[in-house]
């Protein structure tokens, strides 16, 4: 069992994103789990390696093994419940409510339609708790309960089935009360390749007052408010995980400890239906694998750090699709500055700059350095109360229609070093790549609107087509830069004709197509907005 050891550098977390596999398996006598690939981000002080995210977090591989002849088992029953091992040390059974109070790996199976199961054990202790067919339900309040413990570890038993359905209203209100389907008060692991499903019918779903760790499984959830939520750190390193929640989706949300409050996502699936944020920490938000969709949302991930470095990453927002912004700085910059503050890009076929202004910058930041990340939203895609830098990977903005918005909104310099950005939206608020910027890109603004499924085609002065993107709204502007784009070349611009996609950055053809206009790459000239001044470039 590990402690936390070190305090993850907020700023390191999420700029430096470079990452190594680990692969560990869980196994007993009995069953047999696998955690998949487990990747962390590395931070300044230390190289990566396979026993970083055992490092940084409570986490360890080793607490998946266990030798199945120390079992405990417990079988639930109303007003039956009963410890069928010889060894029941440990284990109190009171009505419907079972206390574990000592280290130790414990088997449950069964059920109680109102009754709790409580973890009472010493701060030292770690308790393995296996799932093998278990549902409980509570009527007042949590059916599931770590009250102490320095680690819990709940283990979905292979091919096990099992749910959590807590109180509409709970009993008790105080403060330190459980108030999730699932709580804890220490850190806690959720692993196994069996099946979780989690019915948060007062408040939340999932709840780690201390560090979350969710190596493997199946996890379902659907929560009035919250749908998973770690203090400290939330990690995803394997699994699959569906979460419906009223509030956010899943979230880390230590706002008090410095370098605490922070979410990698390094594995695994996790589709999000959100009433609020998608995925949230306080600090850093990191996405290094897996596949993370967010298909509802006000706002799908925010973060005052967030890095992309590998993985699959779509976003669907009411509001903003990607925004960095709240966090611990004490910049005066806030989500209001960074809708007022203008970008730069009217230009392209049609085009012709006006003049912005830029909002004061402050501490966030958004790196994509690899991995694919498409946003659709409503209000800004890709929104830094700071700066965003890009240097790999594919970033698709499908943004918004209001001119209120932009695709981009960078309240200091969007820097673009690699990888592929297509960010289209309206024309009234446009952002395109900095003078820092190394590689090019090219900016189109129509005479009128494209509509949606269109191709936009940008074809070299050979007749070449190096880029083709089909919009999925309709779209007054379009910003693209890639390595295939040479600076200072002219390139021309059709709409219509062939694609190989019905979305995103593809390959097509201009047979049929409209010439538009001609572009320069690397000029760009600035949106209007509010305060004045000049172009960018």
């Amino acid at each position: 069992m590990r402690s936390f050891r070190t305090a993850l550098s907020v700023a390191a977390v999420a700029l430096a994103v470079s990452l190594a596999g680990c692969s560990t398996a869980a196994t007993s006598s009995t069953s047999t789990g696998t955690t998949g690939t487990s990747t962390t981000t590395t931070t300044t002080q230390h190289a990566v390696t396979a026993a970083t995210i055992e490092e940084d977090t409570h986490y360890d591989s080793d607490d998946l093994t266990w030798d199945a002849a120390t079992e405990v088992a417990i079988s639930l029953a109303d007003g039956g419940s009963k410890v069928t091992s010889s060894s029941s040390t440990g284990v109190a059974v009171d009505g419907d409510t079972v206390t574990i109070s000592a280290a130790g790996t414990y088997r449950l199976s069964g059920s109680l339609s109102d009754g709790q199961i409580v973890v009472a054990a010493g701060e030292e202790d770690t308790v393995r708790i296996i799932l093998d067919g278990v549902e409980l339900g509570n009527s007042a309040g949590s059916p599931f309960v770590v009250q102490s413990a320095d680690e819990a570890i709940v283990y979905l038993d292979d091919g096990s089935t099992n749910t959590l359905t807590d109180a509409t209203t709970y009993a008790d209100l105080g403060e330190d009360a459980p108030d999730a389907a699932l709580y804890s008060m220490a850190d806690l692991t959720i692993a196994g390749t069996g099946s979780l499903t989690v019915n948060g019918k007062s408040n939340d779903g999932i709840v780690s007052k201390d560090g979350l760790v969710m190596a493997s499984g199946k996890v379902t959830v659907d929560a009035v408010d919250d749908g998973i939520r770690g203090k400290d750190y939330t990690v995803l390193l394997d699994g699959a995980y569906q979460v419906t929640a009223g509030g956010d989706g899943v979230k880390a949300d230590n706002e008090t400890d410095e370098g605490r409050g922070w979410l990698l996502v390094s594995g695994g699936s996790l589709t999000v239906n959100a009433g609020d944020d998608g995925v949230k920490a306080f600090n850093a938000l990191t996405v290094s694998g897996g596949t993370v969709t967010v298909a509802e949302s006000e706002e799908g991930l925010e973060a005052q750090h967030i890095a992309i470095s590998g993985g699959d990453v779509t976003v669907t927002a009411n509001d903003d699709g990607v925004n960095a912004s709240g966090g611990s700085s004490t910049s005066a910059s806030t989500d209001a500055d960074a809708d007022a503050g203008a970008g730069a890009g009217m230009g392209g076929p049609g085009g012709g700059g006006m003049g912005g202004g830029e909002m004061a910058a402050g501490d966030y930041t958004v790196e994509v350095s690899g991995g694919t990340l498409t946003i659709n939203s409503e209000g800004d895609g890709l929104d830094s109360n700071g700066s965003a830098t890009i240097s790999g990977g594919t970033v698709v903005v499908n943004g918004p229609t209001n001119d209120g918005n932009g695709a981009l909104d960078v309240n200091g310099e969007l820097v673009v070093t690699g990888g592929t950005v297509a960010a289209a939206g309206s024309a009234g608020m446009v952002v395109t790549p900095g003078s820092s910027s190394t590689q090019s890109g090219v900016q189109l603004t129509f005479d009128s609107s494209v509509s949606v499924g269109t191709p936009v085609h940008i074809v070299d002065s050979s007749g070449a087509v190096v880029a083709t993107f089909v919009t999925t709204k309709t779209t007054a502007s379009l910003v693209f830069s890639s390595p295939a784009i040479t600076d200072g070349e002219t390139y021309t611009v059709y709409t219509g004709g062939n694609a190989d996609a019905k979305a995103g950055v593809t390959t097509g053809s201009t047979d049929g197509a409209e010439e538009q206009g001609t572009v320069t790459a690397g000029q760009y000239t600035q949106a209007q907005g509010p305060g004045g001044g000049g172009g960018r470039r």
